[in-house]
C-alpha cells in the first residue's frame, strides 16, 4: 500500500523582537518599512521597565505602525497592560505565568509561552491552551541550547503537535536551520538590530534564508516520497 504524501508545510513566518524600548520615536519611524519589506507576522515589544501609565503610552505610539503594517503586537510579559493599551496578546516564560496569564488574555487575546526546559513542559503548555511554543530564548543568566538541541525539539513538536512552534534565531545561520527542522515562525531579533546595513537589509536577508531553506526541506521530503 502506497504511503500517503505528507502534505508540504508553509513557509516559516518571522517574528521580529525588538530591542528594549525606552524613548519608542526611533522605531516607530523605522517599522513602517520594516514591514512593508519583510513577510512578518508578528512583533514582540520588549519594554524598558517603568510605570504602567508611561508603558501604555510607549505601547500605544508603536501599535499603529506595527497593526497597521499587518503584524501582530505582542509584549514580552506585562501582561496587564495588554488590553489596556491595545496589543494583541502577550508571551509569556514558563509554565506557571502562562497559567495565571490564561484568564486574562482568552479567548480574545494571544498567550505565546517560552522558556520550556523539557519536552514535558512543552507538552503541558500546548494542552493548558498555548496559543504557540518558543524553543531556544536565552534564560535569564543568558544561556540557551545548542542550535541542534533546538532544531531537534522544534523538529519533534512539528511532527506531533497542533499549535505553532517557534525557533529563537541568534543568527542567520539559526534562522536556516530552525526552518529546515519545521519551525512555523523564525523569531528574531538582536541580530536583525545589531546589522552594520540596517535592521531593513538584514531582515530581509532572515526572510530569504527561511525560503530557501524552507524549499529545501520540501524538496528533501518529496525526493524521500518518491
Amino acid at each position: 500500500m502506497a504511503t500517503k504524501p505528507v502534505p508540504p508545510r508553509p513557509v516559516p513566518r518571522l517574528y521580529l523582537a525588538t530591542s528594549e524600548v525606552d524613548d519608542p520615536s526611533a522605531l516607530m519611524a523605522s517599522l513602517p518599512g520594516l514591514l512593508a519589506g519583510a513577510d512578518v507576522a508578528a512583533v514582540l515589544l520588549r519594554l524598558k521597565p517603568t510605570d504602567q501609565r508611561t508603558m501604555i503610552s510607549r505601547i500605544k505610539a508603536l501599535a499603529p505602525a506595527i497593526q497597521g503594517g499587518g503584524a501582530a503586537l505582542l509584549l514580552d510579559g506585562h501582561v496587564e497592560l495588554v488590553a489596556r493599551a491595545g496589543a494583541d496578546g502577550a508571551h509569556l516564560t514558563g509554565i506557571e505565568a502562562m497559567a495565571e496569564a490564561l484568564p486574562s488574555l482568552k479567548p480574545d487575546r494571544i498567550a505565546g509561552v517560552g522558556g520550556l526546559s523539557t519536552r514535558h513542559d512543552s507538552m503541558a503548555a500546548g494542552e493548558a491552551g498555548a496559543d504557540y511554543v518558543l524553543f531556544g530564548e536565552p534564560d535569564a543568566q543568558g544561556s540557551r541550547p545548542a542550535a541542534e538541541a533546538i532544531a531537534e525539539r522544534l523538529g519533534w513538536w512539528a511532527e506531533l503537535f497542533e499549535p505553532p512552534c517557534i525557533g529563537y534565531a541568534a543568527s542567520l545561520q539559526e534562522a536556516r536551520e530552525f526552518a529546515a527542522a519545521g519551525a512555523d515562525f523564525v523569531l528574531v531579533g538582536d541580530f536583525i538590530w545589531a546589522d552594520r546595513r540596517g535592521a531593513a537589509a538584514a531582515l530581509a536577508d532572515a526572510e530569504q534564508t527561511v525560503i530557501q531553506a524552507h524549499a529545501a526541506m520540501s524538496g528533501k521530503v518529496r525526493a524521500e516520497q518518491g
